[in-house]
């Protein structure tokens, strides 16, 4: 829903990518999963590896459901486009995963 200021409103978004510095928010979705029905937000430093993002931040957030497979997760996208991290090696910078992305995964 929509909502219309009555007013000119003129404050900057607080979510906005400056106010992080090298860090940025990533929205993860875990699709098809009806625990996790809408997506979830980190903030990320924007060095860090894919891989590393998976381990630290993915994996623990995911493990609160008692299927969770690591080795499970496939099909990777952003947004709604096919998104291969490779061997996970470079940063999510490097991937061009940017500042509010929304990354999407399923499992087998």
């Amino acid at each position: 829903m929509t909502v219309k200021a009555l007013y000119d409103y003129k404050y900057p978004a607080s979510d906005r990518a400056e106010v992080f510095g090298t860090d940025q928010l990533l929205y993860v979705h875990w699709l098809g999963n009806p625990l996790f029905c809408s997506a979830a937000c980190f903030r990320a430093p924007q060095a860090m590896s894919f891989a590393d993002f998976v381990a630290e931040m993915v994996h623990p957030w995911a493990a609160s459901d008692p299927d969770f497979d690591p080795a499970s997760i496939s099909g990777w996208q952003i947004f709604d486009e096919v998104f291969d991290p490779g061997d996970g090696s470079k940063s999510l910078k490097d991937l061009g995963v940017g500042h509010k992305a929304l990354l999407k995964f399923t499992t087998d």
